[in-house]
């Protein structure tokens, strides 16, 4: 038993004490009273260095305790901030490759409208040669329709 075990047995014992008649007094077994209070005298050094040893591991265990739950929130800032920065640079990613969508658009739409100004300009050319080529198949022709009355060698010793 311990001193608090023994203290609140000798308390029982003085409560179930046979009363003095007529007085507040009671009638108790000294030689055991003065026993169990002895045997609570000696117990109470050992309790008290029992208590203090818990109430020592109490505050390493309370240090301990914020040390770890300081790390921990250490840690969960330090998560929080790479979430933040991962967060910021997946934005910037899909900005930047929106810009770089955009400036290929741009580029695309830029090459196909030269590409056929180019085409348009190379058509141009070509419909000329062969306006040039049909007029002079046409004057050919023309000069072929003739020669039925005239022969080809007639015409060129005429010149």
């Amino acid at each position: 038993m311990n001193s608090v075990e023994r203290l609140n047995s000798a308390i029982t014992m003085v409560e179930e004490a046979r009363s003095v008649p007529l007085s507040a007094s009671c009638v108790v077994h000294r030689a055991e009273l003065l026993e169990i209070l002895d045997e609570a005298r000696a117990a109470l050094p050992l309790d008290f260095a029992q208590a203090q040893d818990l109430l020592a591991t109490r505050g390493a265990i309370i240090e301990e305790g914020r040390a770890s739950a300081e790390q921990l929130i250490s840690m969960a800032r330090e998560e929080v901030a790479r979430m933040v920065e991962q967060t910021s640079i997946v934005q910037a990613a899909r900005d930047q490759s929106q810009r770089i969508l955009d400036e290929a658009r741009a580029t695309a739409e830029r090459e196909r409208t030269e590409v056929e100004n180019y085409i348009d300009t190379r058509l141009a050319t070509l419909e000329v040669i062969l306006n040039k080529t049909m007029d002079a198949v046409s004057r050919g022709r023309d000069r072929l329709a003739g020669a039925g009355d005239n022969d080809v060698l007639s015409q060129l010793a005429q010149d």
